[in-house]
């Protein structure tokens, strides 16, 4: 027998044209489910010469592909994927086409990404992998030898590589050309249904899963990120929005400098797609080639954090550029001294900060007509705040953080409180992939907890202040790393700077700082750095770090935050370890 609630459908179903479908979905004329998918299929169908990827290949060539190419070789590999039965598709690949025609063509065909870092070590890829349950993996040709170990372990698992090359057939095209051929090919001896038969335009279920990106787990194991279609969408469109894609009067072009195996690019293969701009993709950070293209290719956006940007501004090819380029910084909390670099170039800044747990960005940086009255550095030191919720978010909260777990309070709005970051709504994840413990952690008290520790202006904007872990507690007083970081960087021959605590026999613990320097200061001794922190700054006088060390290079994580971790272990053994 039915239950009541099976009957009561039953009864709404006639007298409503809207049907339900399994497990209270909605569907009708007026419902569809979302997923992101369909922005390539549209965007080929209303532009499809419109130059949809401009690359230089591995082999040293340079690729322009339209939409309508685009849109063929996704749905040609979807068609392999679901030909062969493959649904838990693992990607291993820098920033290339075709990991733009995976996240396409593997959604397409039911299946869901999980995307890693070609910076991990083997054992962390094979980790992933296995947690993960993938079933194929397609990888860049270069980063094969990081599956040595997992294929040994999982001969069953299919690996479909990527020559990354000019050539769609023949000899120099490779596996998952050959792959997207086959998928082709079915399609046609099956009666060219093309998108039509795919997970295109609308999915069963928008609350599916559509990817499992991981964190970073820098200090354990890295977790599974819970992505849906339909967060996917709606993150999507307000990336379109906030970052300004939509171009009035040009084609957006997009320039990958934001690893896309992060988070799935924040979201920018769909947002990219969705105003049918041009992905300008990169297999690595090349500071001479993005000069190149900023200026040559007509580069309108890109994301990238707040380290990648001061090499930039730093770079011997750095001039202003005739026309205004929208970058959005992310990743860490970027300083006032940047963004006035930055606009100086004309490389407008467009402040965004999320996590994975949010599918990127979730808050935005909102400029005010009314800062232009303001002294440059105060208005500089406005727009370096984290700002406000996202426009398909719900506002953002800070909350007391010693409080019991899933107690939510919210701090003062004076600017001066510290508290926890929390998120609500629609573009926060489902949560972490086979682990319900760190799920109820994360949801604790019915808010995404982010672990950041922030102060709320009286305009309700936020303004991070540290990780919980990395505020600095020196005799009583907290001190944060990231507004001293931001102090450093202000020295004429400082180019980053790295802070974390360090043991003190009085006070408890103190401020050490890393710092590297510019091309032209290689001879700066880092006592003068001491002295004038303590007599030019606008820093406290206790905040003043009294050791103060020069390292070539800061280590970082893929999206640019600077490894505290790592310093910390500098730190304690006196001992300064290159990554390279």
């Amino acid at each position: 027998m039915s239950s009541p609630n099976s009957r009561l459908r039953n009864v709404l179903g006639h007298l409503n044209p809207l049907s339900w479908g399994d497990g209270g979905i909605k569907h009708g004329p007026n419902v569809h489910q979302l997923t992101p998918t369909v922005f390539l299929e549209r965007a080929a169908t209303i532009e499809p010469d419109a130059e949809a990827i401009y690359h230089i290949t591995a082999n040293g060539k340079t690729l322009r592909r339209s939409y309508m190419e685009f849109a063929d070789r996704a749905r040609g590999l979807a068609y392999y994927l679901r030909h062969r039965g493959y649904k838990r598709v693992g990607l291993l690949a820098p920033n290339t086409p075709a990991f733009l025609e995976s996240t396409y063509g593997i959604a397409a065909a039911g299946g869901v990404t999980v995307p890693v870092n070609i910076r991990l070590k083997p054992e962390d890829v094979s980790y992933i992998f296995e947690y993960a349950e993938v079933d194929s993996i397609i990888v860049d040709a270069e980063y094969v030898g990081l599956l040595d170990s997992f294929r040994k372990d999982h001969p069953a698992v299919a690996i479909i590589v990527d020559l990354d090359t000019d050539a769609t057939e023949g000899a120099l095209s490779g596996p998952f050309d050959d792959a997207v051929l086959e998928g082709l090919n079915y399609d046609r001896s099956t009666g060219s249904k093309g998108w039509a038969d795919l997970q295109s335009q609308t999915v069963a279920n928008e609350h599916d899963m559509i990817a499992i990106p991981f964190t970073s787990g820098t200090t354990s194991r890295p977790k599974g990120v819970v992505f849906t279609h339909r967060g996917a969408y709606l993150a999507t469109l307000a990336n379109v929005v906030e970052s300004g894609l939509n171009l009035p009067d040009a084609r957006c072009k997009y320039l990958w400098t934001l690893p896309m195996f992060h988070a799935m690019g924040w979201t920018f293969p769909w947002a990219v797609c969705a105003v049918r701009g041009t992905h300008v993709c990169l297999r690595k950070i090349d500071y001479p080639l993005i000069w190149k293209l900023l200026k040559e290719e007509g580069i309108t956006h890109f994301n990238a954090a707040p380290t990648v940007n001061t090499i930039l501004c730093s770079s011997k090819e750095a001039e202003v550029l005739p026309r205004a380029v929208r970058v959005t910084v992310a990743a860490s909390p970027p300083t006032a001294h940047l963004f006035e670099q930055m606009t100086s170039l004309n490389l407008h800044p467009v402040h965004v900060y999320g996590l994975t747990e949010t599918y990127g960005p979730i808050t935005r940086g909102y400029v005010l007509p009314e800062w232009d009255a303001l002294p440059s550095h105060e208005k500089f030191a406005k727009m370096a705040r984290q700002g406000h919720g996202f426009l398909t978010s719900l506002p953002v909260r800070v909350v007391k953080p010693d409080l019991p777990e899933g107690v939510l309070v919210d701090v003062v709005k004076d600017g001066k409180e510290i508290g926890e970051i929390v998120f609500f709504g629609n573009i926060c994840a489902e949560g972490y992939y086979k682990d319900h413990e760190a799920t109820r952690k994360l949801f604790a008290g019915g808010a995404l907890h982010s672990g950041d520790l922030a102060v709320w202006h009286p305009d309700g904007s936020l303004q991070i202040q540290d990780r919980a872990k990395d505020i600095i507690i020196s005799g009583g007083e907290n001190i944060s790393s990231v507004a001293l970081e931001s102090m450093l960087v202000e020295h004429p021959d400082v180019l980053e700077a790295g802070v974390v605590a360090v043991p003190d026999s009085h006070w408890g613990e103190r401020p050490k700082a890393y710092i590297t320097v510019k091309e032209t200061s290689k001879d700066l001794n880092p006592l003068d750095v001491i002295v004038w922190a303590k007599h030019q700054s606008s820093i406290s006088k206790f905040m003043v770090p009294r050791e103060v060390e020069i390292v070539s290079d800061l280590p970082k994580t893929s999206t640019g935050k600077i490894k505290k971790t790592v310093l910390r272990q500098w730190a304690k053994t006196g001992v300064v370890v290159s990554e390279q």
